[in-house]
């Protein structure tokens, strides 16, 4: 009894921590998509497209995809004639870097530094653009989608907006409760029945691989199967209470931004009409590469530091 009480404790608090943050930024974006802010956004983006491989209106996806979600993203691509090269290439970028404002929010409550988070996300969709276009000169036939996107009422006024706007930003709030608190709860009886101790044993080999303590294999599990937003929860409770520390959180940051919920976020693709085999192995790829480059060059900087203050 004793560890479900603390499991909804600290699902309950780990909720009203993530939620200070969803509520607020999903709020504001529901509110900025009706104003001249988002297609302002659009625009100025759009000049750049060109370095991608991709056409100026492809700017749309990518500007709702960041400033919303993957979904809104996706809707974004419904709406346009793309081919399956530029399809793909959306769908890459999209993958690296979405729903940028409430990852990074709750990626900085963690101890992720700000420019950490920008780089790796902006840096990844951006390469991995760049070197698709160089790379793949098929796909040159217009993508077929297997849905259409879904219309959705355009509000009637500001009141008519604010509310929406409230709406989305409880049921992020609803949505997330719904998956952190039972998720909390379990791993609670995961680690007072030891079971989370062994599970960890058994993922020393993946966790020395990447330069990752075994103490943050729960924190990677979640963020890979339920995404970084969600997985966030747990990385919070462990640095709080597992001792994992802020290089492991950001080593984890790091690999988990290139496949976070990787099975939910490379099915929903499907629809579009691109081989979605290429794009979940290109994320495993760069994640398991960026992650033990970034950790071998921080260990190495770590050894030199020590020789120095060793040496004075």
């Amino acid at each position: 009894m004793s560890t479900i009480k603390k499991g909804l404790l600290v699902g309950f608090q780990t909720t009203w921590t993530l939620s200070k943050i969803i509520f607020p930024i999903t709020l504001i974006l529901v509110i900025l998509q009706f104003t001249p802010i988002l297609p302002w956004v659009i625009n100025f983006v759009s000049p750049i497209m060109s370095v991608f491989g991709l056409r100026g209106e492809a700017a749309i996806p990518l500007v709702l995809g960041n400033f919303l979600n993957l979904y809104a993203g996706i809707a974004g691509i419904l709406s346009l004639e793309l081919t399956v090269n530029e399809v793909f290439i959306l769908a890459v970028m999209l993958s690296f870097s979405h729903n940028l404002f409430i990852e990074t929010a709750v990626a900085l409550k963690v101890g992720v530094k700000l420019w950490v988070v920008l780089l790796v996300r902006l840096g990844l969709a951006s390469i991995s653009a760049i070197v698709i276009n160089l790379v793949w000169s098929g796909g040159s036939e217009v993508a077929t989608y297997g849905m259409a996107p879904k219309v959705a009422a355009v509000p009637d006024g500001w009141v008519e907006i604010i509310l929406l706007g409230l709406q989305k930003a409880s049921f992020g709030v609803v949505q997330l409760a719904l998956v952190v608190i039972p998720l909390m709860v379990i791993i609670q009886y995961l680690k007072d029945r030891n079971y989370l101790q062994r599970f960890s044993e058994k993922l020393i080999p993946l966790t020395k691989v990447l330069g990752i303590a075994p103490n943050a294999s729960m924190t990677l599990v979640s963020g890979l199967v339920i995404g970084l937003a969600f997985g966030a929860g747990v990385m919070i409770q462990a640095v709080r209470e597992d001792g994992v520390s802020k290089k492991d959180a950001t080593l984890v940051f790091i690999f988990l931004v290139a496949c976070h919920a990787i099975v939910e976020d490379t099915l929903i693709f499907i629809p579009l009409g691109i081989p979605i085999l290429p794009l979940f192995f290109l994320r495993l790829f760069t994640a398991f590469v960026l992650t033990i480059v970034v950790a071998t060059v921080w260990r190495r900087a770590e050894q030199t530091k020590q020789k120095e203050v060793f040496n004075s």
